[in-house]
């Protein structure tokens, strides 16, 4: 226990010097037992980190999800495979609906609202969608993409529409459970990053069939690849999907998996995001956590109002719990 402790000290002030932890360190601390009291240290020693790192400041991440199509691409965690035949027909948020959204979530002091869409969406119908938000929606709030891949001179297109980022990630287990080429999926992070666009790359969906090595390897790639916001999302369950009777990872393990993404990131990456939000994540670095209205892969359906009722109010109130001022603006450290 003596030597995991040291590594676990070791990784934190590594963090703090901005040294990047190797691969071992992280599959490391990952291996540890998530119920154990060295877990309880590591995420006390990533919480420290994360008051350092980013002066417990937090930010909220509201997303939209505009459309819901049946999806060729047919992700086996996914309810929007064609595959699956959980939804039968194309959906689509209108333009007040997706306004009042964006509305609630500026008044929710939301910082990141991203706009998601299937794979296929027009990137240039996106972009009008900006434009429209923009005018509609006055607020100090950055707007942004969840959207399929691009090169640098469409995410160059993106960002001059107004959007200040763009998420996207190489998922766990691309290219097995996906039919994605993971190399498209790199090479349209590298565009991302090499654009105006700020990145955002979390580790995802995690769940109880990936490894530590998997999971390190992925924690690298952020790093790799310029990310400005990382973190960590399980994989829902989906019933009817490939994945769906697999059970969630444990709160305490996507804590975990956290407190570690806190480690990795040390102050190249201030702002570590929880997805879905639970109290442990935040106690153990998570400074950024999702609510989201409209189209959700983890579930089937239109979804009016905040998806399990985790609204910006909870968000909120889940923070100042914790420790954190939530801020709708990037906070000077």
């Amino acid at each position: 226990m003596e030597d995991l402790k040291k590594i676990i000290d070791d990784a934190k002030c590594r963090a703090l010097a901005g040294k990047p932890l190797d691969h071992q360190t992280i599959v490391a601390l990952l291996s540890i037992p998530e119920e154990s009291e060295l877990c309880d240290y590591l995420g006390a020693a990533a919480r420290a980190a994360a008051s350092e790192i980013c002066g417990d400041h937090a930010y909220l991440w509201g997303a939209v999800g505009v459309d819901a199509t049946p999806c060729s691409m047919n992700c086996r965690y996914c309810s929007l495979g064609e595959d699956w035949g959980l939804i039968s027909q194309k959906e689509q948020l209108e333009d007040e609906e997706i306004f009042r959204i964006v509305q609630n979530y500026q008044n929710g002091n939301v910082r990141w609202i991203v706009l998601r869409t299937t794979q296929f969406y027009s990137l240039d119908k996106l972009g009008g969608f900006i434009e429209k938000i923009r005018r509609a929606v006055p607020g100090k709030y950055e707007l942004g993409i969840n959207a399929g891949e691009m090169d640098e001179n469409l995410a160059g297109q993106v960002a001059a529409s107004g959007a200040a980022f763009a998420y996207h990630s190489l998922r766990l287990g691309e290219g097995r459970d996906t039919i994605f080429r993971p190399e498209d999926r790199v090479a349209t992070l590298k565009a991302i990053g090499a654009s105006p666009l700020d990145l955002v790359y979390l580790v995802e969906p995690v769940g109880r069939e990936h490894t530590n090595e998997e999971i390190a390897d992925i924690m690298q790639s952020v790093l790799d690849c310029g990310a400005n916001v990382s973190g960590a999302m399980a994989r829902v369950p989906v019933p009817g999907t490939p994945l769906g009777s697999i059970p969630q990872i444990s709160e305490r393990r996507l804590a975990q998996i956290i407190a570690v993404s806190r480690l990795v990131c040390g102050r190249a990456i201030p702002d570590v995001c929880v997805h879905p939000c639970n109290d442990l994540a935040l106690a153990w670095g998570a400074n950024v956590t999702v609510v989201e209205c409209g189209s959700i892969p983890r579930d089937v359906g239109q979804h009016d109002q905040a998806w399990h009722g985790f609204d910006c109010r909870q968000a909120n109130e889940a923070f100042r719990r914790n420790g954190y001022t939530v801020h709708q603006t990037k906070q000077e450290i």
